[in-house]
């Protein structure tokens, strides 16, 4: 992993759009069924929006039929951090980027056991679309 990224929230404004400025920073969370991610397809890595970090590769991504993208796991774990959100009255596991602190989504227990014909992890890792960017692979 490289070193982490460390900006004032102003750099953070001026190098965000506002919709990722307000979920990646201020750990909203985009519209249901509105990112751009949600349906793709492509192969290819997608990658933390504010600073490139490598977090989930696409044959982890499936469709949780949530309305956000979702992964079974990301491609490291020392790429993510998961810490407990207290917010809105319940308890959920966040999961930010662990270079630059950006909120992702979330972590939940009700993912597949087996995802493409090979063993998955069990896990829901529920992302906002506004903060991932894909690099696809070349074909």
């Amino acid at each position: 992993m490289d070193e982490p990224v460390k900006k004032t929230e102003n750099e953070w404004r001026k190098a965000l759009t506002p919709e990722e400025y307000r979920v990646i920073r201020q750990k909203e969370t985009e519209k249901a069924f509105s990112g751009q991610y949600l349906h793709d397809q492509d192969k290819g890595m997608y990658r933390c929006r504010a600073c490139g970090a490598e977090l989930f590769a696409s044959d982890t991504k499936f469709d949780s039929g949530t309305g956000w993208p979702s992964f079974t796991e990301p491609v490291s774990r020392k790429n993510v951090e998961l810490k407990d959100d207290f917010s809105h009255v319940m308890h959920r596991t966040e999961v930010l980027c662990k270079r630059c602190g950006a909120h992702l989504g979330h972590v939940f227990d009700d993912g597949p056991r087996e995802l493409n014909g090979r063993p998955a992890s069990g896990k829901r890792f529920c992302i906002n679309s506004v903060s991932l960017k894909l690099d696809k692979q070349k074909e």
